[in-house]
């Protein structure tokens, strides 16, 4: 093997066998610039440039691994915001989630009713679910499943009583009691309740005249439940995207027990200055660092979700319907953990929806739900407000319980914000408003003005903004597991 090295001046009596793959040279072409070394030590200003770099990339990773606890933080500011301030204070979509409140993805064709959980402040606590509950669950400060309730629970819509319980509780537990051990202290409960006649009116009455939401340590004198409705609030649940999405990650690290996270998320998050006992400071360099990493990972985000190069995403060969569960598991991971957790398909889900449970990533025939999503027309292009569109369902929808269908906006992955205030139709149908074709097909309308014919049929656009479409199935038959039934794509007209 030949003798190499960065010197052209080798002094008498040294022999050089330095393989050339094993050094540096002294001057390198990078994507950062040309580092400069003299015989592998970098110089002041290379050390300078790629510690810029080492944190600019350390912090765009931390955008993308905590898209869940910033959600989820944005959803407790917004909803302390609203008045819900404790357990037992419930945030109630009583007239259904219209486009006013910005949720990531909300659903305009149930009665949500959702809660902060704390067990830090309330210890073990107690939830009581009334018979009828729809979809239900409990997910941890890191978007993590901890239980669900409610039809797909251990109490299969017949109500029951919950206890979440922090990891390391070893108290006593009465008997009767479904329980679940949480590891942090913020834990976000959703519940769903199905419209009866298309209206709201009896779910509301169910969840205000059953649940109840007290500190075990409380029972024999529990608060008295609180309803806050959250319809037509104009309030913000959703994350940052600038460099305060950091100062929303260090707010949770701070509040958290250490064991929330493994250590080398811990690290991660150490290594831009977010640590669990010091305050999160960084000075002016960092923050233009922080501020870069922001947009680069807003950017990446938005490319993982509306330009995703992964093949799994889609549905069908032949279409562009897309899963927000790429590999079909509510905690990522690919091949069952063989092949480790799938970062970018977990980054598809949270950036543009939240709650997470297996009844919506597993087959569940008859119970749970199934969520499919498209952005594009059928030509594949990007659906845009000022084009009108069609729909075409085919006859024998495989929703056991009901479906809709939603439109969103891709800024704020919340409810388009158009002149109809339930930017959505569904199968939910008291009103008589849908209609069907002969065949038991539906088409589905959509446009910034309202057609000549089956306005009932039609979802408003904005003539100025682009949008993208959920289509969710409650109750989800074989059919769509299976795949016999295959929606058409949105078609240009």
């Amino acid at each position: 093997m030949a003798a190499t090295s960065n010197s052209t001046d080798v002094p008498d009596g040294y022999n050089t066998f330095i393989p050339g793959t094993i050094t540096t040279p002294d001057r390198v072409e990078t994507r950062i610039g040309t580092p400069d070394f003299t015989d592998g030590f970098p110089s002041d200003e290379t050390a300078a440039k790629v510690f810029d770099n080492l944190d600019f990339m350390r912090a765009v990773e931390v955008f993308l691994q905590c898209v869940p606890p910033a959600s989820m933080e944005g959803l407790r500011t917004g909803l302390t915001a609203l008045g819900c301030d404790a357990a037992h204070k419930v945030a109630i979509a009583d007239r259904l989630l219209d486009s006013t409140p910005l949720f990531l993805t909300g659903n305009t064709d149930t009665v949500y009713a959702i809660a902060i959980l704390d067990l830090h402040r309330d210890g073990p606590t107690v939830v009581e679910v009334p018979p009828g509950c729809g979809p239900g669950t409990v997910d941890d400060a890191w978007f993590r499943f901890v239980v669900d309730m409610g039809a797909p629970g251990p109490d299969r819509g017949k109500g029951g009583k919950y206890l979440i319980a922090p990891v390391d509780y070893e108290g006593d537990v009465p008997d009767g009691y479904h329980v679940a051990h949480s590891p942090s202290h913020v834990n976000l409960l959703l519940l769903r309740g199905f419209l009866v006649d298309g209206k709201p009116d009896a779910a509301t009455a169910m969840f205000e005249g059953g649940i109840r939401i007290y500190p075990l340590s409380a029972a024999e004198d529990r608060p008295t439940m609180e309803f806050i409705s959250v319809s037509g609030k104009a309030i913000n649940t959703i994350h940052a995207n600038d460099h305060s999405f950091y100062e929303e990650v260090a707010d949770v690290i701070h509040r958290e027990p250490i064991g929330v996270i493994d250590p080398e998320t811990r690290g991660l998050l150490a290594a831009i200055g977010i640590h669990k006992d010091r305050p999160f400071e960084p000075d002016e360099r960092m923050l233009d660092i922080l501020s870069d990493a922001a947009a680069v990972g807003n950017a990446t985000a938005r490319a993982i979700c509306f330009q995703t190069r992964d093949q799994r995403a889609y549905f069908y060969p032949n279409r562009k319907w897309k899963t927000g569960f790429v590999g079909s598991d509510y905690r990522w991971l690919d091949g069952d953990g063989r092949g480790g957790r799938d970062m970018d398909a977990r980054t598809l889900f949270f950036y543009q929806a939240t709650v997470n449970t297996p009844a919506m990533a597993i087959e569940m025939v008859g119970a749970g739900s199934q969520y499919a999503l498209s952005d594009r027309d059928a030509t594949g292009a990007f659906l845009h407000g000022a084009n009108n569109y069609r729909l075409t369902l085919p006859a024998g929808v495989p929703a056991k319980d009901f479906w809709s269908v939603v439109v969103y906006d891709p800024q704020t992955r919340s409810e388009l914000q158009t002149g109809q205030r339930l930017p959505s139709r569904n199968s939910q149908n008291a009103s008589g408003e849908l209609a069907y074709n002969e065949d038991g097909s539906i088409d589905l309308t959509f446009g910034p003005e309202p057609p000549s014919e089956r306005v009932g049929n039609w979802i408003q656009t904005v003539p100025s903004k682009s949008w993208y479409a959920i289509m969710r199935l409650y109750g989800p038959l074989k059919s769509w597991f299976d795949k016999s039934w295959v929606p058409n794509d949105i078609e240009r007209i």
